[in-house]
């Protein structure tokens, strides 16, 4: 069996780049080893720039429909609620950033909405498909022959690792994580049932005694669950049974075990915080939990996740599909490496208590200014920059992000006479926009900023490079 790209796991990572494949008619397939969805919360907060792409994706109003937003935490102590913990530094959304807040949809349901996107689209995801090695031999040719534990081989012309922190793929490339423990204290997630707690607030449980940990039960919204999050001493086994997790909420609560009536998923997990040494070799790519693996405070790892493959995605189109040259795949880890180390120091500084979740955590202020794609043509530009993520806001009548919707380019042209472009760019005129003021900003398909000034000529130079087919 051949594919272009063959797409190894089926979490956020993977499902969103088949879909961004899927729209730009690459014929990619996506394999997962297990037999069905992953079936947790686990990653349940999506932060605002990553709901600027599942809206580029299609798939924003379903995400909308199945979450809701975080509810303020509640401290209880001797059954008693003593006050209120605010989790996130509040914003209101503007012109230019439509989604400011983070919204709460549990994994296994965002899953399910890129799922859905996904065979909607024609893309394929096939379940059971456990990778066991490939032909390394080949990667410098015109392809990678992957091998299954069952099932035929898959010839494909790239191959993307999005299989987890434990990727097989990672490991058998060779190629090293880089990291350090966050916390040396191991952690039960859980989705449970639970009566006796509204669900209205997410409700926190300090520790009781010097060897005990906390206790976490957040409502999951759009569901009738709650994540149970309890930590234990280091060196402590966690045990994953139902009853193991009743009694563990009933000593750390005022809630009785029966209150727990339904254990529905549980794992157990140690923080940490590593970053893959590397975010290719030849024609196979590591993105998502692959490259780096991040403790789950301030809800990182999901969204830097998705980012990758959004990034990943394009490229790949443009390059099997538009002809643009070989070496704009080179731009994905110059890109996204520098970003994940970054976010991976954000994770583990929510997690220690040094960093508030605000806005550093929403992703709006990450870009690529100093990417070799990255061309800003001004001597001394105010405010945007090429790099920079695209804002929305209207220019003469027109919603930016519905301009930006879809596997094109876009030229801003504000109070600047527009050039003639390639049918491929997308061009949109105004005479003033504030977020972006005066000049013509090149908006790659991933929606940042490519090349930024008023000389057309220099633009006209940057098409030349083919990166925009």
């Amino acid at each position: 069996m051949n594919t272009d790209v063959l797409v190894v796991g089926a979490g956020p990572t993977g499902l969103a780049l088949g879909i961004d494949l899927a729209r730009r008619g690459v014929d990619a397939l996506v394999v997962e080893k297990a037999d069905r969805l992953f079936p947790g919360s686990r990653g349940k907060g999506i932060q605002p720039r990553t709901m600027e792409v599942f809206d580029d994706l299609g798939v924003l109003d379903a995400i909308l429909a199945v979450g809701g937003t975080y509810p303020v935490g509640m401290v209880w102590q001797d059954g008693e609620r003593v006050g209120e913990h605010r989790m996130f530094d509040p914003a209101e959304p503007t012109e230019d950033s439509p989604y400011n807040a983070p919204w709460m949809v549990p994994q296994w349901r965002t899953q399910e909405v890129l799922f859905a996107r996904l065979v909607e689209l024609g893309g394929r995801v096939a379940f059971g498909r456990e990778v066991v090695g490939f032909e390394r031999a080949d990667q410098e040719a015109d392809g990678v022959t992957v091998r299954f534990a069952a099932g035929p081989d898959v010839r494909a012309r790239y191959v993307v690792a999005a299989d987890g922190g434990r990727s097989v793929v990672r490991r058998t490339l060779g190629i090293g994580m880089t990291g350090e423990t966050v916390d040396p204290n191991p952690l039960l997630v859980a989705d449970t049932r639970i009566t006796g707690l509204d669900r209205d607030n997410w409700h926190i449980f300090p520790p009781r005694g010097e060897h005990a940990g906390y206790l976490s039960i957040c409502p999951l919204a759009g569901t009738e669950d709650f994540q149970v999050v309890a930590q234990f001493p280091e060196g402590t086994r966690v045990d994953l049974s139902a009853e193991a997790i009743r009694a563990v909420v009933a000593a750390r609560s005022h809630l009785a075990p029966e209150s727990v009536t339904e254990v529905r998923w549980a794992s157990d997990f140690r923080p940490r915080a590593a970053l893959a040494d590397r975010f290719r070799s030849g024609r196979v790519f590591l993105a998502g939990d692959a490259a780096h693996v991040h403790s789950p405070a301030g809800g990182q790892g999901l969204n830097t996740s998705v980012q990758d493959a959004y990034n990943l995605g394009w490229k790949l189109g443009a390059v099997l599909r538009g002809g643009a040259p070989a070496a704009l795949l080179g731009t994905y880890e110059e890109e996204r490496r520098p970003v994940a180390g970054q976010m991976l120091g954000i994770s583990t500084g929510v997690h220690r208590g040094e960093v508030r979740r605000g806005e550093a955590t929403r992703q709006l202020g990450l870009g690529y200014r100093e990417s070799s794609l990255t061309e800003e043509t001004r001597t001394a530009p105010a405010g945007l920059c090429a790099g920079d993520r695209a804002p929305d806001g209207k220019l003469a009548g027109v919603r930016l992000f519905d301009a930006f919707r879809g596997p094109h380019w876009t030229l801003v042209a504000v109070g600047v006479e527009a050039p003639e472009l390639p049918e491929s760019v997308r061009v949109v005129t105004g005479d003033e926009q504030p977020s972006y003021g005066k000049g013509l900003f090149l908006v790659r398909p991933d929606g940042y900023v490519g090349w930024a000034g008023e000389d057309t000529s220099r633009l006209a130079d940057y098409l030349d490079r083919g990166v925009t087919r």
